[in-house]
């Protein structure tokens, strides 16, 4: 075999000189490239999240009492136990059954967690009722998106202190991205939705848009779900799941 070169030269190679140790030389390159372009496929599937069906949750066949079927619970930062549970609540929209995080124990740096399994998604809109039923520390309810364990990020309203704040939690540290003003009255019913798409998050309480970050933190995919805080014992009801418009 001959290659001629610009500059006059050529380049020999017999059959003598090709080597076991070139071919196997060969072969791992090759290999590499196969991954690379592999890895990079796999991070651009990534970074698009998982494809999934826009759908209403609504617990009514949930028995009451018990964990509705597709969650599972979790607890970031102290304190004991969670306690998330269906009860019926002729107030609640729809007059159905309602998903209540009923545990009041009082350690502050305390969130109770109530994650859907069946969804991981990057761009995603969550839409919840949410109803603040008790708390002395707090009296707090949100939404989860793009959960990992001890990853996330949270939008979430409070009764004790009139305001919603979108927060994220890394490592299980949880800080404070924007907060806004907002009257949040306990016993009553308010609706809350909390949208990613790319770096931009946006919150909208009782149909107003009250927060528009953009965060680059996590911009994998991640599962969705609900939140509250120490103390707090709240009711969510017709947790929605869909496409950011």
């Amino acid at each position: 075999m001959k290659a001629n070169f610009s500059d006059g030269g050529s380049l020999r190679a017999t059959r003598d000189s090709f080597t076991p140790d070139l071919a196997g030389a060969w072969l791992a390159w090759i290999a590499l490239l196969i991954a690379g372009a592999l890895a990079a496929g796999c991070s651009g599937l990534a970074n698009r999240g998982e494809s999934f069906r826009p759908r209403t949750i609504n617990f009514d066949s949930t028995a009451t009492g018990a964990l509705p079927a597709g969650f599972s619970t979790a607890l970031t930062g102290g304190g004991g136990p969670v306690s998330w549970v269906v009860r019926a609540d002729p107030s609640a929209p729809g007059g159905g059954k309602t998903l209540v995080q009923e545990s009041a124990d009082d350690t502050s740096y305390r969130f109770p967690l109530c994650i859907y399994d069946k969804i991981v998604a990057r761009d995603v809109a969550v839409e919840v009722n949410y109803k603040p039923l008790s708390g002395k520390v707090d009296q707090a309810g949100g939404i989860v998106l793009r959960y990992t364990p001890e990853n996330y990020y949270i939008a979430r309203a409070n009764a004790l202190e009139e305001n919603v704040i979108l927060f994220k939690t890394v490592q299980g540290k949880r800080s404070k991205i924007e907060e806004v003003p907002v009257k949040v009255a306990a016993g009553r019913w308010h609706t809350l939705r909390f949208e990613a798409n790319g770096p931009r998050l946006k919150i909208v309480f009782d149909g107003k848009i009250v927060i528009e970050r953009d965060d680059s933190t996590f911009s994998n995919p991640g599962k969705v779900g609900l939140w509250t805080k120490a103390d707090s014992v709240s009711a969510f009801a017709d947790f929605k799941i869909g496409r950011v418009p």
